[in-house]
Order: C-alpha cells, then sequence, then structure tokens
C-alpha cells in the first residue's frame, strides 16, 4: 500500500511521540532490581489505564470510520481510491493498537511483582519494556488520529466546503480516460 504525504507525516507525528516518550525513561538512568520493582508496582494502575484508555479510543475510532466510509460514498463527488485506502490503512493500523494494548493490559495484570521467584535483576528489564511498550501504543494511537484527522479534514472540504479541485476527487477529464480504457 502506497503512503500518502498525509499518511507519512502521520506515521512521523506518532514516531516522534513515541520518541519524546521513550526519552523520559532513559533519562531516569538505570535503577536497579528492587527499585524497578517498586516503580512497577506504582506505575502499574496508570499503564492499566493507558491501555484501557487506548483500546477504548482504537474502537471509537473503528465505529467512526465506519461513519466516514457512509459519508464518503453519499456524497455527490466520486472519490479516488487514494481515499478509500487511506481510510483502509487507518483502520489496519488503528485494530493493530488495540490488539497490542489489550494483549499488554493483559501481561500487566500477571502478578509478577508478588512472585518469589523472580529473580530482582529481571525487574529493571520488565520496567523499562513497559515504559517502551506504553510508549509506542501511545504513538500508535497519536498516528492513528492525526490520519483521522486528515482524512476528516478531507471529506470536510469535499462535502462540506465543496472544493472542486481537491485531490482526492475523480476529476471528470479522469472519468472519460477510465471510460476510453
Amino acid at each position: 500500500m502506497k503512503m500518502t504525504h498525509y499518511n507519512k507525516r502521520a506515521l512521523y507525528g506518532g514516531i516522534i511521540s513515541a520518541i519524546i516518550m521513550g526519552l523520559g525513561a532513559y533519562f531516569m538512568g538505570h535503577i536497579s532490581g528492587y527499585e524497578a520493582k517498586e516503580l512497577i508496582k506504582s506505575s502499574l494502575p496508570g499503564i492499566n489505564t493507558l491501555c484501557n484508555t487506548i483500546a477504548l479510543a482504537s474502537a471509537t475510532i473503528l465505529a467512526l470510520l465506519l461513519t466516514l466510509l457512509s459519508v464518503s460514498s453519499s456524497t455527490k463527488s466520486k472519490l479516488t481510491k487514494e481515499h478509500y485506502t487511506h481510510i483502509l490503512l487507518i483502520a489496519k493500523i488503528d485494530t493493530t493498537v488495540f490488539i497490542f494494548a489489550i494483549i499488554f493490559f493483559q501481561f500487566l495484570n500477571i502478578p509478577i511483582t508478588e512472585a518469589d521467584n523472580v529473580p530482582s535483576s529481571w525487574f529493571a528489564t520488565i520496567y523499562y519494556v513497559s515504559l517502551g511498550l506504553s510508549s509506542l501504543l501511545s504513538g500508535g494511537l497519536i498516528s492513528v488520529v492525526l490520519m483521522l484527522f486528515n482524512a476528516v479534514s478531507n471529506m470536510i472540504e469535499i462535502v462540506g466546503l465543496q472544493v472542486d479541485n481537491h485531490p482526492l476527487m475523480i476529476q471528470e477529464d479522469d472519468e472519460e480516460t477510465e471510460e476510453d480504457s
């Protein structure tokens, strides 16, 4: 699937967000296993809430995409395949973020800090992995929201503002070319 400049810009926004959030963990420096165990205990409720929020937002965005498709198909203007591939890409990334948020949430519900047979050195790794995964999930959701914003903005221009020469609209000369072939 070809990446449009809108999609690239949205993905870059998510990647930059994930990097910024991940740098917060990096700047904390090296922590011991015991410190990491305590940090996991204190950060677990917040990360669980984040996973729940991301899962809920992702499911809501999928429903919003159905509405966007309904508006797209009911408009008088004929839209290019690029518009629909853009919506399909949003749906794919959103579904991926949703699945990983649920898996990560389930992973975090394992009472690892209560286990006696887990070496204390593992807690630092678990802590950094959980921070990294939450940064990636947040960046993924930011990308999806930016991509959805681009799609909605395009639909507002086409349907609401009735822009005639929008790049996502099939122009009359394009229709004639398609009919000739």
